[in-house]
């Protein structure tokens, strides 16, 4: 080790770094050497960056409350000693770990915190990169249009800047995946290949081995199982060749998935089985439990009963003992086919009750964090708002207290005319107050309006038909599943496929629902049938979905048919609306 300590801590730095992703433990370990050193010595820079290195690794092996805890204590040691050091990456770091964890309206806040300090510093490249991590925010919210605005914004900056080309590829790639979220596979394709133009060009094989996975899911989506099975395929032969064994494991997950699409249930098992051989990392326990249901649904089809519930009751007990909803409404979706399957009617019709009301909570709650995400921005605009009135307070005040001692070495004679000056001082001051408080209640009644119609779209819309529709469309396509069952069922079956029809069948929720959103929205089809009088009713439904922003699958389920006839009506709504092909119906919709 080098007698200089700096010098040790530069050369430790670079180890830590160097087995960052192919020895996390290691990384931490010489993390750990370097704040020790840092800390001897009081060398701040070293400190902070231990911790960052340390927090990293942690990163790494997905072990987020540990990393959390330590680029907090990266920043914390850098405002400490008066450095700049690592507090942007730190700041955006947490902003990542605070969208992984829903706390999204944060999340974005820390990233337009990092931004600025990324505009100060001149580091424009650093600037593009906070852009496209602020999008991707948007985008697990679920809210496309500013992530696609902010993926734009993002690429605009990266096109500027020759180096780093690499960061373009992950734009491409966002918007990728953007695209097939909305059910554009023909866009998502196209993007997918410019990231992987990149990433060939800078030989940045890790993503390649990802984007080659990302596209086999879109021909998986699309039903071309063979370009899906060579896109997985091509995924595990660059994984194998350059030891990626995360990239590997899910390259074999989807492989599996696809030759189970086409009934290949035994190559499907071993794929399974080969996919969590290996890993650098213990799984995390959501990948545990995707892992248990595709497999249980796997011997389900191949009518392996009870190693198909050995696995599928496993993934149910685990999503349930980690409260992780989404998977476990996954867990009993597939164990209700499973039941199905089997003629266990029954068993499948409890699972895909208990699967249903798991989705409204997590519809419920998902609205609810929205409310939430609001009222955290009104509290901290307004908290901002008063700081910023605090500050010019104490400036004014400061600049009177400067006056007054000017004042008292003025003779009599001026002092009429400095004290005129003050006054004019004062009631300046005063009139900025009034109307910094009147634009602030502006600003909190505005909040406040969109906190009240948040709150009232949330009951509108826990009341609309998606989810009563696709639990009926699901039963059905599950009860099915039981026509070859015994003969004492035939009477049962047909009754109940009867009376779901007839429920099915009825406008009574769509009249409900429409009320509900009359309210919310001001009467948006009176609206509608004022400008365009020859609107149909079932062209307003259409237009009243769309406009609360819902997906063409969320639509077709919720109407009882195909995504592909939704497109086919939004174009058609487009057509009659007299829109042009740049025009986006969405935002014409959201615009009445």
């Amino acid at each position: 080790m080098s007698k200089n300590f700096k010098d040790s801590v530069d050369i430790l730095c670079r180890l830590a770094e160097l087995h960052m992703y192919n020895d996390s433990y290691k990384s931490i370990s010489l993390a750990e050497k370097i704040t020790n050193i840092s800390s001897d010595h009081g060398y701040g820079d070293g400190l902070s960056d231990g911790y960052f290195l340390k927090a990293n690794g942690y990163g790494a092996l997905q072990k987020m409350d540990s990393a959390l805890l330590y680029y907090q204590k990266s920043i914390s040691t850098s405002k400490e000693f008066g450095i700049q050091r690592n507090l942007a990456s730190a700041m955006a770091n947490i902003s990542v770990i605070e969208g992984q964890n829903g706390n999204y309206a944060k999340a974005i806040m820390l990233m337009d915190t990092v931004a600025r300090m990324n505009l100060e510093e001149n580091d424009y490249l650093n600037y593009g990169v906070t852009l496209n991590n602020r999008a991707y925010h948007f985008y697990e919210q679920g809210d496309f249009v500013n992530a696609m605005k902010g993926y734009k914004a993002a690429l605009s900056v990266l096109d500027t800047i020759p180096r780093d080309i690499f960061r373009r590829g992950d734009i491409y790639r966002n918007i990728a995946k953007l695209n097939y979220q909305e059910e554009d596979f023909k866009d998502a394709l196209r993007y997918f290949n410019e990231s992987n133009a990149i990433y060939t060009e800078v030989n940045d094989f890790l993503f390649q081995s990802y984007v080659w996975s990302d596209k086999g899911n879109v021909y998986l989506a699309i039903k071309d199982y063979g370009e899906a099975i060579k896109s997985y395929n091509t995924s595990i032969r660059i994984s194998e060749e350059h030891d990626f064994k995360e990239s590997k494991s899910l390259a074999l997950a989807n492989l599996a998935i696809a030759l189970r699409e086409q009934g290949q249930y035994t190559q499907a098992i071993l794929a399974f089985n080969e996919s969590v051989k290996d890993l650098e990392h213990e799984e995390s326990m959501a990948n545990k439990i995707v892992h248990e249901y595709h497999l249980g649904y796997t011997y389900a089809l191949m009518g392996q009963q009870e190693n198909a519930l050995d696995h599928l009751n496993r993934s149910v007990e685990w999503a349930d003992s980690v409260g992780q909803s989404n998977e476990l409404k996954n867990a009993l979706d597939y164990r209700s086919k499973a039941y199905a399957l089997w003629g266990m009617e029954k068993s499948a019709l409890m699972d895909l009750l208990k699967m249903n009301v798991i989705k409204d909570s997590i519809f419920n709650a998902k609205k609810s964090r929205q409310i939430e995400q609001l009222q955290t921005l009104y509290e901290t605009e307004k908290k901002e708002a008063e700081i910023a009135l605090q500050e010019e307070e104490i400036k004014t005040l400061n600049a009177q207290s400067k006056a007054d001692k000017l004042q008292k070495g003025i003779y009599a004679g001026g002092m009429a005319s400095a004290l005129a000056v003050s006054g004019l001082l004062f009631f300046g001051f005063r009139q900025r107050i009034k109307k910094n408080r009147i634009a602030r209640e502006k600003q909190e009644a505005i909040y406040q309006q969109e906190i009240e119609h948040k709150q009232k779209e949330l009951a509108s819309q826990t009341l609309h038909l998606v989810q009563k529709n696709t639990f009926i469309q699901e039963l059905m396509e599950n009860l099915e599943n039981i026509k070859n069952s015994p003969e004492k069922f035939k009477m049962e079956f047909r009754r109940i496929v009867m009376l779901l029809k007839k429920e099915n069948a009825s406008d009574k929720d769509w009249e409900v629902f429409k009320s509900y959103f009359a309210d919310v929205h001001n009467d948006f089809d009176q609206k509608l049938k004022t400008i365009y009088p020859d609107i149909s009713e079932k062209e307003i439904r259409l237009a009243a979905f769309l406009r609360m922003n819902l997906t063409t699958k969320e639509i077709a389920a919720t109407l009882n048919v195909l995504p592909d006839s939704i497109l086919k009506s939004k174009y058609r709504l487009k057509k009659k609306l007299g829109l042009g092909k740049d025009q986006d119906l969405n935002q014409f919709l959201n615009a009445l």
